[in-house]
């Protein structure tokens, strides 16, 4: 059985650590912490405050404190996340924590439904982005990777190696930049793996649900890759995956090359059902995805181990709204989030629920700036509450 070990652990009781992180991360987390204490049909939740982010690494000098990493493994079975700040240039000593968060509890998988409400306008959609989260181009401490390694590397700075190894030189032509990229059998086959334990799991819940909306065809999983070009990388993540399909034959497999995916995701993103990507594909797919459904603060995602999940929205700080008061920051994505790491956890009926209630809201058009509307953090999550 899939996410055995998380469910067990989810069933002795729900000791969630909550990270706000960065800019509105710290409004629209709380609003996911008063929805999971009003939904109903899961243990009562006990919360950990905790801290990482940015705004943490300014005032400390460390983004992501050990002991937050200490409280998550000892304390803890499962996780929200707010939001960080990634800073455009290079800060000396810092890289993300939510990155090494990642790493550190083993959470190798980021899945991203984009969904679009039954009874609003524009098209249907119904895709889950499962990227792979350990490797590929990422700022990752290699440290990471050995036993014992995680807590020193949460604090050094440029001494660090990393998985993405970057460089620049001057040429007689100019500066020249390259940038080393890394795909492995292990991470490609168990990223392969959940793609296809979600692609089964949504259709028993489409089939327990009788749902007549969204998805309608077989469990079907899209390979995003560009092994025309990238014959060995990608090429690498291609075979892997598809390895695993052999063990999964009530399964579709499908294949797409990133930028022919990009064009399908906008032209026909009703064909598209879940899509298992390398890091870099996976986050800019689901991006651009967030466009079709209307705003980036709509799109809820959990990071996923075998025995812990972490609850995080897709969207960023926001450091242009985070101090207006009373705030308008979306809390949707939040709350989304809230529900999958429920779903993912076993809980699938209280997730349901909030699900429904979210929908409700945006039927009724009680939304906040971003999409249109005049309401608060506040009033958006208190018409979900009522709607639940």
């Amino acid at each position: 059985m899939a996410f055995q070990t998380l469910r067990a652990s989810a069933q002795k009781g729900l000791r969630i650590g909550m990270i706000s992180g960065d800019g509105i991360g710290r409004v629209v987390l709380p609003a996911a912490q008063r929805v999971l204490m009003a939904v109903g049909g899961i243990p009562t939740p006990t919360f950990i405050q905790l801290d990482a982010g940015f705004e943490h690494f300014q005032k400390t000098g460390v983004a992501l404190p050990p002991a937050t990493v200490d409280a998550l493994k000892n304390e803890c079975n499962a996780a929200m996340f707010g939001a960080v700040s990634s800073p455009s240039n290079r800060v000396e000593g810092y890289s993300s924590p939510i990155v090494a968060l990642r790493k550190a509890m083993d959470l190798y998988a980021n899945v991203r439904p984009v969904k679009s409400v039954e009874g609003t306008e524009g098209r249907m959609v119904d895709m889950t982005i499962v990227r792979e989260n350990t490797e590929c181009l990422v700022r990752l401490p290699l440290s990471l990777f050995s036993e014992g390694g995680a807590d020193d590397a949460l604090s050094v700075g440029s001494r660090e190696q990393y998985i993405k190894q970057e460089t620049i030189e001057d040429t007689p032509q100019g500066k020249v930049a390259r940038a080393t990229r890394q795909i492995s059998e292990r991470a490609s086959t168990r990223i392969g793996k959940m793609a296809f334990e979600i692609a089964l799991a949504g259709a028993e819940i489409r089939k327990q649900r009788g749902s007549t909306y969204g998805w309608q065809g077989p469990p079907t999983v899209t390979i995003v890759h560009k092994s025309n070009v990238l014959s060995i990388t990608d090429g690498l993540f291609r075979e892997s995956v598809r390895a695993v399909a052999a063990a999964y034959p009530g399964v579709t497999v499908e294949e797409q090359i990133v930028d022919s995916l990009v064009y399908k995701l906008f032209r026909e993103p009703e064909k598209l059902s879940v899509l298992c990507c390398p890091n870099l594909y996976g986050d800019i797919v689901s991006d651009g995805g967030a466009a079709l459904v209307g705003s980036l603060g709509l799109v809820p995602s959990v990071n996923v181990g075998d025995d812990f999940i972490m609850g995080e929205p897709v969207h960023g700080s926001a450091p242009d709204i985070a101090d207006i008061v009373p705030s308008i920051a979306n809390p949707i994505a939040s709350i989304r989030s809230a529900a999958l790491m429920l779903e993912f956890m076993g809980f699938t009926e209280s997730a349901a629920k909030i699900y429904d209630a979210v929908d409700s809201v945006l039927r009724k058009g009680l939304v906040t700036p971003d999409l249109g509307g005049k309401m608060t953090t506040d009033e958006v999550t208190d018409a979900v509450l009522k709607a639940l």
